[in-house]
């Protein structure tokens, strides 16, 4: 009887522990599953845009992307564009929909402006905004109407 004792190999703490709480351990780790991951991984207007620009062309999307109109307070271009989406896409995120895509394009030409093109397009159809943006001045020029409101509403934004 006391060889079966000796034989039989005695379980560790650590491993009754562990067994006494898995279903705790189960439940958190579900929860993070449910409901932390999917936050984490949201896509939004940013999350598409370019990260291979060069640098000045990226401070120049930066620049115009975070204006907030002449007196620097308020809502910035990139929520009103976003704002805009949101209001054409009520009740979904559209940016997870398959059929979504945006195209950003930053370029120079010369020593002039940089010129951002942003094309939004999903299931209800097409978006396209383009501006021009001095880097040096901040000066910035809506090149279609749709860019127009968006300035104008980051610009009269109480």
């Amino acid at each position: 009887m006391k060889d079966r004792k000796k034989d039989k190999p005695k379980e560790s703490e650590f491993k009754k522990f562990v067994k006494k709480r898995a279903p705790i351990y189960l439940a958190v780790a579900a929860l993070i599953v449910v409901f932390v991951i999917p936050e984490l991984t949201k896509k939004d207007l940013q999350s598409y845009f370019p990260e291979n620009l060069a640098v000045e062309e990226h401070e120049a999307l930066d620049l115009l992307m975070k204006y907030s109109g002449s007196d620097g307070g308020g809502l910035s271009l990139m929520e009103a564009v976003s704002g805009k989406i949101s209001k054409e896409y009520p009740n979904e995120n559209i940016y997870d929909n398959k059929k979504t895509s945006v195209d950003v394009m930053v370029s120079r030409t010369d020593a002039g402006p940089y010129q951002v093109l942003l094309d939004f397009e999903s299931y209800k159809g097409k978006m396209s905004y383009s501006w021009d943006i001095d880097v040096n001045t901040g000066e910035i020029k809506a090149n279609n109407p749709k860019s127009k409101h968006a300035v104008d509403l980051v610009n009269f934004y109480d």
